[in-house]
């Protein structure tokens, strides 16, 4: 419980509440994310808002909104609760991994291949130890790092998508291709190169070709466009904007359009007809790296740095890993 003045006392647990109330900007959300119920939170926040004797948040039709002394209050408990984590680290270090927790991030598609791997070698290694896990896109996860709800983040990273305010930790390479239908008319331009796995497609001829991208938000768009640009296509035919890549590329083997990929994407499709598959040049940087994110000057603790290990050697472990990059 911490004291803040005139007889109020407050305990992390309350904190936390308008932290996640404050994030959300719904009740009911807010109680699902913290595991109780709506009652019992909107109950807590009352009794907290009259010992303060004021209101933390403006109640509208449209959510909750932080006050003027709400968004100080905010404020205050991002630093403690900060204060609280790094002393929960600091007492995980000192017992040597027996007790601990680790807030990761991951994307969902890293998620399905990383963690049932990773996982279970990382409980065996270190039972005692708590994962708490944020799947969110790229773009959610940086936001969350540079706020401090997070203690690293795996996610997708490109030179298009480099960011100087966080390191980056590369684990592997994937390169982007793309992806059209079997009789498309690019098969007859690609040319055969024996230092591509298939056959290399000068960008130039899709200029004109209807674009299948995904969602502006999403990593696979920003390097898409990153790609585009490189090859001079800073003008381009974009027919539809999806939320799915396999949708996308279901569409393009149909002849809908072309579309942009990482090759082990690729492969993670069941195509109801065979798809065209095009190499891009290597001066146009077509890729992404599977990277390890942190803040450059968080503390990473124990328990942090033997995920990261488990998490390294898993992926070297891994038949499917051809190829790493290092940063």
């Amino acid at each position: 419980m911490l004291y803040l003045y005139e007889g109020i006392f407050v305990t992390s647990k309350e904190l936390l509440y308008v932290k996640t109330i404050a994030e959300i900007g719904n009740m009911s959300k807010a109680a699902k994310k913290l595991f109780i119920a709506q009652p019992s939170l909107s109950q807590s926040l009352q009794r907290l808002e009259d010992s303060l004797g004021a209101p933390l948040f403006n109640r509208t039709p449209g959510g909750l909104t932080l006050t003027y002394i709400g968004e100080k209050y905010y404020q205050a408990a991002n630093q403690i609760l900060k204060i609280y984590g790094d002393l929960e680290v600091a007492v995980s270090d000192l017992n040597n991994l027996k007790t601990g927790r680790i807030h990761l991030g991951i994307t969902p598609h890293l998620s399905s291949i990383v963690l049932p791997k990773v996982l279970p070698k990382f409980k065996d290694q270190c039972p005692a130890i708590e994962i708490f896990i944020t799947e969110a896109n790229s773009t959610i996860l940086e936001e969350k790092l540079v706020s401090g709800d997070l203690d690293f983040a795996v996610i997708h990273v490109s030179p298009v998508c480099h960011k100087p305010m966080f390191k980056y930790n590369s684990l592997r390479r994937d390169p982007f291709i793309v992806v059209a239908s079997e009789d498309s008319h690019l098969n007859q331009l690609a040319v055969s190169d024996p230092d591509y796995p298939f056959p290399l497609l000068d960008l130039s001829y899709i200029k004109e070709e209807p674009l299948l991208l995904l969602q502006k938000q999403q990593r696979i768009r920003q390097v898409s466009e990153g790609i585009l640009r490189n090859a001079g296509l800073n003008q381009f035919n974009l027919a539809l904007t999806l939320g799915n890549y396999r949708t996308a590329q279901l569409l393009a083997t149909e002849g809908y359009g072309v579309t942009l990929v990482p090759t082990s994407y690729s492969v993670a499709v069941s195509y109801d007809k065979k798809p065209a598959f095009f190499s891009i040049h290597d001066q146009y940087d077509p890729y992404w790296n599977m990277c390890i994110t942190t803040m450059p000057e968080a503390y990473l603790s124990k328990a942090d740095l033997r995920f990261i290990e488990t998490l390294k050697s898993t992926l070297s472990n891994d038949v499917g890993n051809k190829k790493t990059a290092e940063n």
